[in-house]
């Protein structure tokens, strides 16, 4: 039986893929931070007879130390895991500069270094899987944000469009670093962008572009039914690279500074940095 482990699991794409591999067996564990979300998932789960299968791990992911736990809780209950998939998000495009209590801006914090933590901190049990993935959901090839070398935190002209950018473009370059420095892995590292998927994001907005984005979404975006089944494909056949990046399914040129190696390397290295600072 596969095992597979998704953060933002109860809600979106997240909770598509779900469900989608409890209907195919697998037992899956769905990290969440809302506890009603997570109740609603494992009634689904349910009533798909696969109530046994289910497991919901609320976590906080904006917290370094909630997501190095939950590393610790996974590997004291599965003995492999054979898919990683990376969704968690939460959108701040509006309002001030908001900071975890561990000091870490808030976007960077979850949309970034929770899917640092989670990549590197599961790579042995991921290793002990016969076919291990992980799947990293962001952006990649859009060339929109940049990484703030000289203000990873944005603690000087802070904008939530920076702050939501960033991490994105960081996700871009978390693949090739991982892939550099773990050269010897069987895991393959997807970057993957879906494209535009009708989930509950616009909720976080403010009206009027709650319902202009609502609006849009209705004409344009894609079904989670539907976004989910080029997703699972590349995630049940994965590519023989160590990374790739793909928008739904196109596979893009590892070219650029998207997916430049020394600024991988770079950025692996500032945030072992910060990692380290945050340590009690």
């Amino acid at each position: 039986m596969q095992t597979v482990v998704i953060t933002g699991g109860t809600d979106g794409l997240g909770k598509g893929l779900a469900l989608h591999y409890l209907r195919q067996g697998a037992r899956v564990l769905a990290v969440g931070s809302t506890p009603a979300r997570g109740e609603a998932l494992l009634a689904e789960a349910t009533a798909l007879s696969a109530g046994d299968r289910a497991t919901f791990l609320q976590a906080d992911l904006t917290s370094v130390t909630a997501a190095q736990e939950l590393v610790t809780t996974i590997e004291g209950t599965c003995s492999s895991v054979d898919k990683l998939i990376l969704c968690a998000q939460r959108y701040r495009l509006f309002g001030a500069r908001t900071v975890t209590h561990e000091g870490f801006e808030h976007s960077f914090a979850l949309a970034y270094l929770s899917r640092y933590v989670l990549s590197h901190g599961l790579r042995t049990t991921l290793e002990s899987a016969p076919r291990p993935v992980i799947m990293n959901v962001g952006t990649p090839g859009t060339p929109l944000g940049r990484i703030h070398w000289d203000d990873l935190q944005l603690t000087h002209r802070y904008n939530g469009t920076k702050a939501t950018l960033q991490p994105f473009r960081a996700n871009d370059l978390l693949g090739v670093a991982f892939a550099a420095v773990h050269t010897n892995t069987p895991i393959r590292y997807i970057g993957y962008n879906p494209g535009v998927v009708a989930t509950g994001m616009p909720n976080h907005l403010p009206q009027p572009l709650r319902a202009l984005t609502k609006a849009s979404f209705a004409l344009l975006a894609t079904s989670v039914a539907r976004a989910v089944t080029p997703v699972s494909h590349l995630l049940d056949e994965p590519p023989g690279e160590p990374f790739t990046a793909y928008r739904t399914t196109r596979q893009l040129p590892l070219k650029g500074t998207a997916f430049d190696k020394d600024a991988a390397l770079r950025l692996h290295r500032l945030t072992q940095d910060l990692l380290l600072r945050q340590r009690p």
